[in-house]
């Protein structure tokens, strides 16, 4: 029987139980295998694949929902993927069109790498913005933000959701209330008895990714990464807004190397919603 073309095989939402597949396939593509990344984004968000008939994922992608349920304020698309034994042959396009067709007039964020941000151009994405990933370990350098940290506790889940969507601009809370459960540590940083700040340090490969990273300001920010770097011997990475310069330079003076940029782009928006000045690093770029 013949393979049947690519351009036929349909569509279809993917489940927490795709994930081996989908980990499988950011292997095929270099990528790491990410199956703890994996599994949030496919429990709080909605997965779409296209089935290989010889077994695995011809290609992949994520959308994560923030706000009501019923009518969204925002969504992110992450790990869009395709096979490499598929690349090249519209598959990428087609997966995208779908899903930006399905989501309607919700406004939709990405971060976009160098290779993938012409096709999200050719779909009428536009680029507002870019993230710095840097990755390291951190070496204290002389004195540190003298802002107070500690661990998060369970009666701080609710000033924590009020000020991240204050923050970001819309509502994910399906999101945040994963954080005890899916980070190894999670900081606050308090002023007076009021939470000012939060950020929380997650395991990623043979790393710990800091975000999300709101604060304040940036010494707020700052007291978060030093207090996190204390709890771990793994390198540290993040996604930092490089309108933050002051945090990059102070990153990047304590051990933390630049790897790439990512173009933020959005798609039926002009501009995010939320407060940027407090928003230093996503979650995980991608889910916005």
């Amino acid at each position: 029987m013949p393979t049947p073309s690519p351009a036929a095989l349909p569509i279809r939402r993917l489940t927490p139980r795709d994930l081996s597949a989908c980990a499988d396939l950011s292997e095929n593509r270099g990528w790491p295998r990410e199956e703890h990344k994996w599994g949030l984004l496919l429990a709080a968000g909605t997965g779409y694949g296209i089935d290989d008939p010889s077994g695995g994922l011809v290609s992949a992608c994520v959308v994560t929902a923030y706000g009501p349920r019923e009518q969204p304020d925002l969504t992110a698309i992450g790990m869009v993927l395709v096979a490499e034994r598929y690349a090249r042959q519209g598959i990428g396009r087609r997966l995208m069109r779908h899903v930006v067709a399905e989501l309607a007039t919700t406004p939709v964020t990405l971060h976009a790498t160098p290779y993938g941000r012409p096709l999200y151009e050719e779909l009428g994405f536009k680029t507002i913005g870019r993230a710095e990933m840097v990755r390291g370990r951190f070496r204290p350098l002389g004195p540190e933000p003298e802002v107070a940290t500690r661990a998060a506790r369970a009666e701080d889940l609710a000033p924590i959701l009020r000020l991240d969507e204050e923050v970001f601009g819309a509502d994910r809370t399906h999101m945040i209330t994963r954080l005890p459960a899916f980070s190894d540590h999670l900081r606050v940083a308090e002023e007076d008895g009021r939470i000012i700040g939060y950020a929380a340090a997650w395991p990623n490969m043979d790393t710990h990714v800091v975000g999300p990273l709101i604060a304040r300001d940036t010494e707020t920010a700052k007291a978060l990464i030093a207090s996190l770097a204390s709890l771990t011997d793994r390198p540290l990475r993040t996604d930092v807004d490089v309108r933050h310069e002051d945090l990059l330079g102070w990153v990047k003076e304590r051990g933390l190397a630049p790897l790439s940029f990512n173009a933020v782009m959005t798609y039926g928006i002009g501009e995010l919603p939320g407060d940027w000045r407090r928003r230093f690093a996503p979650l995980t770029v991608a889910a916005g």
